[in-house]
């Protein structure tokens, strides 16, 4: 038990960020990108992944909605929004790694054709906010869209 949380204590949280992926079409209409995930697990998320030594988080997020996506990205928000979780096992290709830290940013595209990551994802779909509420898979996500979804509202009515 001692080797185990000796271990434990010698594996680090990867910074990552999280990026809440939307388009807005010309009547107001908003639509919200969500990929499905292969790799490590299964279900549905938002755009996520590491911050790279030497970037800020806003690059990395750019960089991750980019590579995840390949869509045209118009504007980026930062929310106050940090979290944290733990793998529920350990990844062979993160050994030392127990989890993620990520911090949130909203992110407006133009909507066109998603170039998905084949290695990660293994699908897409633009849905609604009920829908992307419905088919998250993590619970952090959908407090994470709510949010999201709540800024824009609001946004919308002090135009």
């Amino acid at each position: 038990m001692k080797k185990i949380k000796n271990n434990l204590k010698k594996r680090k949280y990867r910074k990552a960020v999280f990026g809440v992926v939307y388009s807005k079409d010309p009547l107001g209409k908003i639509e919200y990108l969500i990929l499905k995930r292969k790799k490590h697990w299964k279900g549905w998320e938002f755009p996520k992944g590491k911050i790279e030594n030497k970037e800020t988080k806003r690059i990395a997020v750019r960089r991750e909605v980019h590579e995840e996506t390949g869509l045209k990205i118009t504007s980026i928000k930062s929310f106050n929004e940090k979290g944290k979780y733990i793998y529920k096992k350990i990844l062979a290709d993160r050994p030392k790694i127990i989890g993620q830290t990520y911090s949130l940013f909203g992110v407006q595209v133009k909507k066109g054709k998603v170039k998905i990551d084949k290695i990660e994802h293994n699908g897409h779909r633009w849905v609604s906010f009920e829908e992307a509420y419905k088919k998250l898979t993590w619970p952090n996500q959908r407090k994470c869209l709510k949010m999201i979804n709540n800024w824009i509202k609001d946004k919308s009515k002090n135009k």
